[in-house]
């Protein structure tokens, strides 16, 4: 035993035992993703901090350019493809406002695939203090609301839309207001049909499939596997008030109901190592 713990090899046992984990435990599999996860979008962050600020100078929508080219291989790491239809429906000409599901941060790695240029998002205000991914996002121009104030977020709402004309520019909204893996779409809030109608910018729909057929949380379960995500047509604001706000919304919820529950029937099942 005494020579085990002499042994040069010592150091290399974590590495050692790395695979045989990666294959036998499930749970092991799930937080060594996430932790990667997380850690490896701070250090991209990191990186991108000071080509933001060399590129722009400093806050600029245009940032987003880089941050999307940054952070697209990171899907390859945890095993996730992304199958994408109906891209034609992002070939519109200046502002609109997209809205997508929420399930988790793994969202943020569909955004990036299909980001349109000149789009940024609209994200809760404690994201600003997640250390080097909340500078960045900062440095994206992303719209951080309180969602806790209602008053705020409107106020902030009426600014987007504001600028959302004054600077040709998109932005991206979860109109759910918080993840959602219960295997349907929570009910919308109103903030992002405000803004749509406030800018007479048209919506964009776009709906991510069920990530349930490879990642369960509360199971513990993070294999690899296929997103579908799927660019729904434009839905057009123009001429619409802040009456019509009710009606855009169930319009766009049917839709997008619609077409996750059409995701539900099409997505390739996990092909991670499914006998943990």
């Amino acid at each position: 035993m005494d020579a085990l713990w002499t042994s040069p090899l010592l150091p290399l046992l974590p590495l050692l035992l790395l695979p045989l984990l990666m294959w036998t435990s499930s749970t092991f599999v799930f937080y060594f993703k996430k932790c990667f996860y997380v850690a490896w979008m701070m250090c991209l962050a990191l990186l991108a901090i000071p080509l933001c600020v060399l590129k722009s100078g400093g806050r600029d929508v245009e940032n987003m350019r880089l941050i999307r080219s940054l952070v697209r291989h990171v899907k390859y790491f945890l095993g996730l493809r992304f199958d994408v239809s109906g891209w034609e429906h992002l070939q519109t000409e200046g502002p609109y406002v997209i809205i997508s599901n929420h399930q988790s941060s793994l969202d943020v790695l569909g955004l990036m695939e299909v980001l349109p240029d000149r789009c940024t998002m609209i994200a809760k205000k404690e994201l600003i203090y997640c250390g080097t991914v909340g500078l960045v996002c900062w440095l994206g121009g992303i719209v951080f609301i309180n969602r806790k104030k209602t008053s705020d977020a409107k106020s902030v709402m009426a600014e987007a839309a504001k600028t959302m004309l004054d600077d040709q520019i998109r932005l991206w909204v979860f109109p759910e207001g918080t993840r959602n893996q219960k295997g349907d779409l929570l009910p919308f809030k109103k903030g992002a049909f405000h803004l749509a109608v406030a800018a007479q910018a048209p919506i964009i729909p776009i709906v991510f499939s069920s990530y349930s057929n490879f990642y369960l949380r509360k199971e513990k379960q993070f294999n690899s596997g296929t997103i579908r995500l799927k660019i729904l047509p434009k839905i057009d604001t123009k001429g619409m008030t802040s009456d019509d706000v009710g009606a855009l919304l169930d319009t766009s919820f049917n839709a997008m109901l619609t077409a996750f529950r059409d995701t539900a029937d099409s997505v390739p099942q996990s092909n991670g190592i499914l006998h943990h």
